[in-house]
């Protein structure tokens, strides 16, 4: 049967010639020094040729319908043989291909890899990058649920901020003035289609420069980059102490592919995909987006600036970082390679590294940051306060506000904490402030009916230190008609409850 699997391919490739393709690949003279440090390129390729083999298996049964598409993911999720395994490997292959690819990044930066005549290397590896990022952030609303819409939006009015253009790039992303099917259809399109084929040219593109230049070396002290000489150098040293690709080096990169892998598989098991949130409902104010981990550090800087510097940065920030890295090879490309006698290289890779880490934290535990996760009250909250309470809770649940403020400790922080908030507001000061909203929190009014309203209150007023009466009101206010103009109760403090 070998023998027989051998012919064949003999014939097939006399016809195709693959081996006049392949062979050149495998056998190419690397350095005898390029070793652990140079297996990131390979492990972020075997992360995106992942993404596409789930990506095909969950396109399968997806549905990019705006009436479909929450409820097949639910079908993959939950009923569809393997389908829960088959998301979370997508989701953590993702996180794993941008990952790697940034530390990809940091390593040819901080070997200066990108002198030349390595230049293109470079700046084709910074446009990949650009796309896996946008491979994220269009995937994130292919999952069509309140975060996943309302990051969409967000992301649409950043770029409506441009001058000039901003409205209509905002229209190209959502496909229209508002956000609906036809959003879902162009990211779909653009998710499957545009970006991994940019991303299939732009890696076709990368090897093919690899394949001119060759391996870089690791650099050493005292060697630094002569472009008028740096090729002779080069192959001279590849004659001398240079080895075939495979199988002297591509075993590295195999086995850091496999253990990469292998994590995927087991954190999809053990972890699962992401939670689905509510499914999608663009009136429904109450929802604050959260973007992917990988974004959430650029989350956090926009929560830290004062608002008129928000929009600079938006716009600027972005542009300005991404000038830096295409044109960095252009601004130095000849001297030390060695990071000894780059100091400054290895201090910004670590202040960067640091820096990012620092505020994907924050991004993801800071209290201005609702707790999506956050979920409904457990019955020992409310069994003491009756069934009135226990139908409160709900409330609060389903209206989101549970989101924001934590109750017994169960919820977020970005609002005050109400666990307690019997004992400082009457019912009709608690239903102006939920009627009103304020600051960062949507007025309810017109968006809560009267006996929500009235439940919800019952329960708030349930959380009191002991069982006594409730603080007393002082005149009666309409459940769903908010406040005369002049009543600044229906403005709450930051110590009150928004």
């Amino acid at each position: 049967m070998l023998k027989s699997a051998i012919k064949v391919w003999r014939l097939i490739d006399d016809r195709i010639g693959a081996s006049e393709f392949i062979g050149p690949l495998m056998k190419h003279i690397v350095p005898r020094d390029a070793r652990w440090w140079y297996v990131f390129g390979s492990a972020a390729l075997c992360c995106f040729i992942m993404q596409v083999i789930t990506g095909i298996g969950l396109a399968l049964a997806y549905v990019p319908s705006g009436g479909q598409a929450f409820e097949s993911l639910k079908y993959i999720t939950e009923e569809a043989p393997l389908g829960s395994v088959l998301r979370g490997m997508h989701f953590f292959g993702a996180s794993a291909m941008v990952l790697i690819a940034v530390m990809h990044m940091a390593q040819v930066y901080l070997h200066a890899t990108y002198k030349y005549p390595r230049e293109m290397n470079w700046m084709s590896g910074v446009v990949l990058l650009l796309f896996t990022l946008a491979m994220g952030f269009t995937g994130q609303l292919l999952r069509w649920d309140a975060n996943g819409i309302w990051s969409a939006v967000v992301g649409a009015e950043q770029a409506a901020r441009a001058p000039v253009v901003g409205p209509l790039i905002a229209h190209f992303i959502l496909g229209g003035e508002n956000i609906g099917g036809a959003t879902l259809t162009r990211f779909y399109v653009m998710h499957v289609f545009i970006f991994p084929a940019f991303i299939f040219a732009g890696v076709g593109l990368h090897m093919l420069l690899i394949m001119r230049h060759g391996i870089s070396e690791m650099p050493k002290a005292g060697q630094p980059v002569k472009p008028a000489t740096y090729k002779r150098d080069y192959e001279a040293r590849l004659k001398k102490t240079g080895v075939p690709f495979w199988p002297n080096a591509m075993w590295r990169d195999a086995v850091f592919s496999l253990v990469v892998v292998i994590g995927i598989i087991v954190c999809a098991v053990v972890f699962g995909p992401p939670l689905l949130d509510k499914p999608p409902d663009p009136t429904t104010l109450n929802v604050n987006p959260a973007p992917d981990w990988y974004f959430l550090f650029y989350f956090a800087v926009l929560s830290m600036l004062p608002a008129n510097l928000e929009t600079w940065v938006i716009l600027g920030g972005p542009l300005v970082v991404i000038l830096v890295l295409l044109f960095l090879p252009l601004l130095s490309n000849k001297g030390e390679r060695a990071p000894s006698r780059r100091p400054w290289a290895l201090a910004t890779v670590l202040f960067v590294g640091t820096s990012v880490v620092v505020l994907t934290i924050y991004g993801a535990k800071s209290p201005w940051s609702p707790n999506f996760a956050a979920q409904p009250l457990g019955e020992q909250v409310t069994a003491t306060a009756g069934p009135g309470a226990t139908a409160g809770a709900r409330i609060f649940f389903d209206k989101g506000c549970i989101y924001c403020h934590e109750v017994d400790r169960d919820g977020g922080q970005r609002g005050p904490n109400l666990s307690r908030v019997g004992d400082r507001l009457t019912a009709e000061q608690l239903i102006i402030r939920i009627n009103n909203g304020g600051h960062n929190m949507p007025a309810f009014a017109g968006r809560i009916t009267r006996d929500e309203l009235a439940t919800l209150v019952v329960f708030l007023q349930s959380r009191r230190t002991n069982a006594g009466p409730p603080p007393a009101a002082t005149g009666t206010v309409a459940l769903t008609a908010p406040p005369p103009p002049s009543a600044n109760a229906g403005r709450p403090h930051d110590d009150e409850p928004k």
